[in-house]
């Protein structure tokens, strides 16, 4: 598929901190072929210090990004919008056109951290969400395209 053709995704959580950066980081390296990457949230929480590090592990560099807010991409006209938490899913504002609507939920790696005894365990938290999300995206594009429960935008 020429770049130009590639599939606009949008990854949308509550913050733009984690998990929506680490599911970007990886369509970007794994799909840019297929598809031309985003991430937003419904707020903006900065870029969670332990995703850099642990994205950076398995070799995705996701440290030049910036935590943005979904109204920057007003007017983007997006193939799909993946929710990747469920406060993101339950708010997630309608996107103009056919845009697809998809939610694939993930854990919350700072919740999951909460607990750690010590930086080892927090940083297994982060690789085992990262791992997933990984699969995830490894999917893609085609699990958009199978997936029965995907809305369209005011449809």
């Amino acid at each position: 598929m020429a770049k130009q053709n590639r599939m606009k995704i949008l990854f949308l959580c509550t913050g733009n901190s984690c998990r929506s950066q680490m599911a970007e980081g990886w369509c970007r390296q794994l799909k840019d072929d297929l598809i031309e990457a985003y991430s937003a949230g419904l707020e903006v929480h900065g870029l969670n210090r332990y995703a850099v590090k642990v994205m950076a592990e398995a070799g995705v560099d996701i440290s030049g990004h910036r935590s943005k807010h979904v109204d920057e991409f007003k007017g983007v006209d997006f193939d799909a919008v993946v929710t990747v938490c469920g406060h993101a899913r339950e708010h997630c504002p309608i996107f103009p056109g056919h845009t697809k609507v998809m939610h694939v939920g993930f854990e919350d790696p700072p919740k999951l951290a909460a607990t750690a005894k010590d930086e080892a365990e927090i940083m297994d938290c982060y690789r085992k969400i990262r791992n997933q999300i990984k699969y995830f995206v490894e999917s893609l594009p085609d699990a958009l395209i199978q997936e029965p429960s995907c809305r369209a935008a005011g449809g």
